[in-house]
């Protein structure tokens, strides 16, 4: 079938793919450059880079009302996902900037610990963060917004050319991105009862998976779940340690200049023997060990029963009551998930103290859905089966809101690049926590809810919250996604950054009374001889604030500034020695691996390398090496025949 640019058809050649006859009322007459299933973090991400690239952008949605809908905690960041969250900012995103003007509380975690682990998390009203990010896609000029359900995918010789949604009418567009979270044959679980959802109260699509393995695609299914929302005025508060969020909270986005809505607090509270023993006598009605779940679910987020029955030993588990925006009344009971029937839900969540009274306004429940096997993606997140089809978000495995924004932009870039005819968007594992979720899951794989964790990115040191900026703002720049202003005035910081660390690491102090008493004051030891002020900071327990009283030619600078220079200072040692493995790492990044390369052809590798190598088609020798089983010998191998077939020099 042949379209001129309004969409009218010139000529029918046995298209297939729409199946509802083929004339000028099945499509809507306007062609897009992408398509985009799906309204969450990650289509919403995917759309918008796409947009601001210069593509023509339709995003479709089942509910309009669930846009970047956060249908479990009401939170962003966490430990590594609040480097995910950076790092979309920093590359033009729009997760950071909706966090900063619908959270509710803010807290930096891990701050007795390093660096590399500290992470931002804040908790956020839900209601005004869904109408903040509709209203940054409302506002941009190259996307329209559509509600409808996508039933079929439209594919001519290996191309997508459009989709098909339930009513038979179809749309057209260059590429299409599947973000389709939770609703492929989304099932909710509420004990033995069973819903078609896909989340509680909306529709799942189930004509499209059944479309995703006409296509061949190979699925798998996964589970995941969400606790009871308690009335606020129904809990005894008094009986909970109160959680405030930091005094001087931190900004997630770079373009936030001020947080103004008030913070308010969280509490912390534990179950107890009661709870444990009334899940324990009723376990054969939880849908998750009464057999009526098959999907796999994450490890690190258990339910309740998971937990009593993994810990048995253990006679409290803690909960966190989070609040659900400014004007609701609604509670999420951190810690309460579970799939049990609701005459066992009242109960146990009763039998908590402080939530003796407590009324469940939404019940908790587990939700089995389907997902893609991610190693059918390349690392651009297009499809290897079909030209032009992208995939972000929970449809390749992942769990979260901020993974699947990651994902989101990501295969928003790689779509738009594609269309233009740009390089491919590709960051490496040295380069981003985004590039390492991206090559654990199409080089790996994932047989459960993949999260991100710090100890997943070899080079965490370097890949930090506070240097997400210095790392991908002028990628985001060549992308067209940052303006040239923030390069110049990051630039500048960190022009400003590098003058004080060598400033500091070139003043010497000299033992005096005052220097040493100051730091036997500060718990530190005196020191006998001139020490540079880089030498003193290097010691755990002074800060930069330390420095700054001990030297009176220091200059009042900016507290994020500040903080950098401590970094750069306290890790120079780490810092450097994993540049080092990074530079060992980037040589096999750097040799290629062309996609018609054919590995029957190699000698000496065993089938099932082969059978891997064929099934994951590596882009270089450094994903190839990264391929579970692959050994240095088969890298070795294909090095070999890589340079005997011209392609390596």
């Amino acid at each position: 079938m042949y379209f001129n640019c309004e969409g009218i058809i010139l000529a029918v050649i046995g298209c297939k793919g729409f199946a509802h006859g083929i004339n000028e009322m099945n499509y809507y007459p306007k062609k897009y450059d992408i398509i985009v299933v799906g309204a969450g973090h990650a289509g919403c991400e995917a759309a918008l880079a796409a947009a601001r690239m210069g593509c023509s952008v339709m995003i479709m949605t089942i509910d309009l009302d669930g846009i970047a809908k956060m249908p479990c905690s009401p939170s962003i960041g966490g430990v590594a996902k609040g480097q995910l969250v950076k790092e979309i900012d920093a590359l033009g995103g729009e997760m950071a900037k909706v966090t900063d003007k619908t959270a509710i509380q803010y807290r930096l975690l891990n701050t007795k610990k390093g660096p590399a682990v500290q992470s931002s998390r804040t908790q956020n009203d839900k209601i005004r963060y869904h109408i903040t990010m509709k209203e940054a896609l409302e506002k941009e000029s190259n996307i329209d917004i559509k509600q409808a359900m996508v039933e079929k995918l439209v594919v001519e010789n290996n191309h997508i050319v459009g989709i098909e949604d339930q009513t038979g009418f179809g749309y057209q567009a260059t590429a299409v991105i599947l973000a389709t979270g939770t609703f492929l044959s989304g099932l909710v679980h509420i004990g033995f009862t069973s819903i078609r959802a896909g989340r509680a109260g909306e529709f799942a699509s189930y004509g499209l998976p059944d479309n995703l393995k006409e296509l061949g695609f190979t699925l798998g299914r996964m589970k995941t779940g969400t606790p009871a929302r308690l009335k606020q005025s129904t809990i005894d508060f008094t009986r909970f340690e109160r959680q405030e969020g930091d005094a001087n909270p931190r900004p997630f986005s770079l373009f936030t200049k001020e947080i103004k809505i008030n913070q308010i607090p969280c509490y912390i509270g534990h179950t107890n023997k009661k709870s444990h023993q009334i899940v324990r006598d009723n376990l054969e009605r939880s849908a998750l060990y009464g057999g009526k779940i098959t999907g796999v679910p994450a490890r690190y987020c258990p339910s309740i029963e998971d937990k009593i029955v993994r810990f048995s030993d253990r006679d409290k588990h803690q909960i966190i009551l989070e609040p659900e925006g400014i004007d609701t009344e609604e509670i999420y009971a951190s810690g309460l998930g579970n799939s049990l029937p609701m005459d066992i839900q009242i109960p146990f969540v009763r039998s908590v103290k402080g939530l003796e009274e407590a009324e469940i306004m939404r019940p908790a429940y587990a939700i089995e859905y389907d997902y893609v096997d991610p190693l059918q993606l390349f690392p651009t997140l297009e499809t290897k089966r079909i030209k032009g089809l992208f995939m972000a978000g929970q449809i390749n495995g992942t769990s979260g809101y901020e993974e699947a924004a990651g994902q989101g932009i990501w295969a928003g870039i790689n779509a738009a690049s594609k269309i233009q005819k740009r390089p491919p968007f590709l960051l490496d594992r040295s380069e981003a926590y985004m590039a390492v979720m991206v090559d654990d899951l199409v080089t790996r794989g994932t047989e459960e809810p993949y999260r991100m964790f710090t100890s997943r990115a070899e080079y965490r040191l370097i890949l930090r919250e506070d240097n997400a900026e210095q790392r991908l703002i002028e990628k985001g720049n060549e992308l067209g996604l940052i303006d040239d202003e923030t390069v110049k005035e990051m630039k500048e910081r960190q022009k400003e950054i590098s003058a004080e660390a060598h400033r500091i690491k070139n003043t010497l102090v000299f033992p005096s009374k005052r220097v040493n008493d100051y730091l036997v004051k500060s718990g530190s030891s005196p020191i006998k001889n001139a020490t540079s002020l880089g030498q003193i900071l290097k010691r755990p327990e002074l800060s930069y604030q330390n420095i700054a009283t001990l030297d009176e030619h220091t200059k009042k600078i900016d507290e994020s500034i500040a903080h950098k220079v401590e970094i750069e200072i306290k890790y120079e040692g780490y810092i450097q020695r994993q540049l080092n493995e990074v530079e060992k790492f980037k040589n096999l990044e750097k040799i290629k691996i062309p996609q018609e390369f054919d590995y029957t052809k190699v000698h000496g590798l065993s089938n099932e390398l082969r059978e891997k190598l064929l099934l994951i088609k590596p882009i270089s020798l450094g994903q190839a090496s990264r391929i579970p089983g692959i050994t240095p010998a088969a890298i070795s191998i294909i090095m070999i025949y890589l340079k005997k077939g011209g392609s390596l020099q």
